[in-house]
């Protein structure tokens, strides 16, 4: 009798401290709630400790759950299950692994199962480490505890294979699912797009019974993500037409596209909706509206945008710093960085490739030297490639070659062909010829078919008087049949960007065009009214004819 009543007093316990768990959300209130239960011995309740856990988890607190978790004698399936979700919330892949583990150790011991509840997360954790090996064994344990036909466990190894690039195997789990919804199709794009294969993703699009938001921007993303921006562009429009609302992320996944593309009047009509949502109020709409508007030239509407945002994080102010440094306002660029430093915004690697093209463009070659120096020595950040680039680019600009050629022969990693092609550039300027051809001989093993090189070089050879140098340019030239790289612009029209490539005449309205050219060059001397007129006409025709 005494046992019963011992027994019902402890539920009596657990029952009053579950409402007090349930409106408990700070790590705080918990250990206040946690020193209370342990006077009444109710740490080994793993009903009210699975609680405890997912306080933790919300809050980040990942020790103190550990060490909540270590302390209970028999475990049961909710209270590893919690657990094993805390370390994947919180990208601890290896300690939920690890977890799960054990309790494939000590299933039997405690007689119990991994569940439905269990995958997902132990799955996610092998995508999450990029293991396919150890995402297989996972794969053949939800055969054999029966869980295959699970929609949400299925889901969570298309995802694990799409994201370990395992497409092979993600076609297989998607084509066993009994039940697609559309999270299975936009995995599966979503991988096609990874690995390059367009065709094969916008096929799967067209399939998709109902498409949802997501649906859309994972094409969108998928497409700017491989340099098909205007395909971006295009899906983007198309899914305006079907009357699907962007979001946040739809916007953001686009307005890189825009940037590329110079689609300056589409991303301002993509600003102003953002405005009108609301959406301005989420940092990366900001900064991607930011990184649009200073590559498409308009760094003034790009800095009003800077000024009135609620939070700047360091990719606010590296797009900033970045922008204003490629427009040739380099001192702006510079006490920009200054201002971030006071609002203690600790810099990336991509501010300082901002910063030291700034230096480049205004020949500050003591102040450059200074940040790449603090680099490494203040912000404990290892110059890659790019910050490299800047340098020697610096270095050239000012006149020092010989010390550009020295920097390019003493770094860590491989000198690619924009560092040489840089070190050639700076050649020219100063007439260096001994380095020239040092930098042309790296620049032909590494771009066989570039012209671009040889011409350069020829150039300097000609600025120096050396013609029998010129002649064996163009013999080398000719000898190897190089082609150059044909030029290409774009223009903005009634927000759709036309692409035109030299020597290529495909396009529908070429020859409008060529009309276009031979009125103008006819009134080369002066420009009647009757001539623009006739422009006008002809680009308009060739415009309608486009659409």
């Amino acid at each position: 009798m005494a046992a019963k009543v011992g027994i019902m007093t402890m539920r009596g316990l657990e029952d009053m401290f579950v409402p007090i768990l349930r409106k408990c959300s700070s790590t705080q209130f918990l250990k206040r709630i946690h020193a209370q239960m342990e006077k009444f011995s109710l740490l080994q309740s793993n009903f009210l400790v699975t609680r405890m856990l997912e306080i933790c988890d919300q809050n980040g607190e990942i020790a103190y759950a550990n060490s909540l978790f270590r302390r209970v004698l028999e475990p049961n399936i909710f209270l590893y299950n919690a657990m094993i979700r805390a370390y994947t919330h919180n990208h601890m892949f290896l300690l939920s692994i690890a977890l799960y583990e054990q309790m494939l150790r000590q299933h039997q011991s405690f007689g119990f199962f991994p569940d439905r509840f269990t995958y997902p997360f132990v799955i996610r954790s092998c995508g999450g480490i990029m293991n396919v090996w150890l995402g297989k064994q996972v794969h053949g344990h939800v055969f054999k505890f029966g869980l295959v036909g699970n929609n949400i466990v299925q889901n969570s190894l298309l995802d694990m294979y799409v994201k370990c690039d395992a497409i092979t195997e993600a076609h297989a789990v998607f084509d066993e699912m009994t039940e697609r919804d559309v999270i299975s199709w936009n995995s599966l794009i979503s991988g096609h797009m990874k690995l390059g294969r367009v065709r094969k993703a916008r096929s799967l699009f067209e399939e998709i019974p109902n498409r949802t938001i997501v649906s859309w921007t994972v094409m969108i993303s998928g497409y700017t993500r491989i340099g098909c921006f205007g395909d971006a562009l295009d899906v983007f429009r198309r899914m305006q037409m079907v009357g699907m609302q962007p979001d946040w992320v739809s916007l953001v996944a686009v307005l890189p596209a825009c940037a590329q593309l110079g689609a300056l009047e589409l991303g301002k009509w993509i600003h102003f909706y953002a405005e009108k949502k609301g959406f301005l109020r989420k940092t990366p709409v900001c900064n991607a509206l930011i990184e649009m508007y200073t590559k498409c030239g308009s760094v003034n509407q790009a800095l009003q945008l800077f000024s009135t945002m609620m939070e700047r994080d360091v990719i606010s102010w590296s797009t900033m710093i970045a922008g204003l440094a490629h427009h040739g306002r380099a001192h702006e660029a510079i006490e920009l960085f200054h201002e971030m430093q006071k609002a203690a915004v600790e810099p990336n690697e991509i501010t300082f490739v901002g910063l030291l093209s700034a230096c480049g463009h205004a020949g500050l070659l003591e102040d450059g030297l200074k940040y790449f120096d603090s680099m490494k020595n203040v912000h404990n950040i290892e110059p890659g490639i790019e910050h490299y680039g800047c340098v020697i680019d610096l270095l050239g600009r000012t006149g020092h070659v010989d010390r550009a050629l020295k920097l390019v022969e003493s770094m860590k990693m491989e000198p690619d062909s924009a560092i040489w092609g840089s070190l050639l550039s700076s050649c020219r300027s100063y007439r260096d010829l001994e380095t020239a051809v040092i930098a042309t001989e790296h620049l032909l093993k590494l771009e066989p078919e570039d012209t671009g090189n040889l011409v350069l070089l020829a150039n300097i050879y000609a600025d120096l008087g050396k013609w029998d140098g010129v002649a064996r340019m163009r013999k080398l030239i000719r000898n190897k049949s190089m082609k150059k790289t044909p030029g290409c612009s774009l223009i903005e029209v009634d927000s759709i960007v036309q692409e035109f490539i030299s020597g290529d005449d495909s396009k529908p309205f070429s020859m409008d065009i060529l009309q276009i050219l031979d009125v103008l060059s006819l009134h080369q001397a002066k420009t009647s009214d009757r001539v623009e007129v006739v422009i006008s006409e002809l680009l308009n025709n060739a415009l309608d004819c486009s659409c």
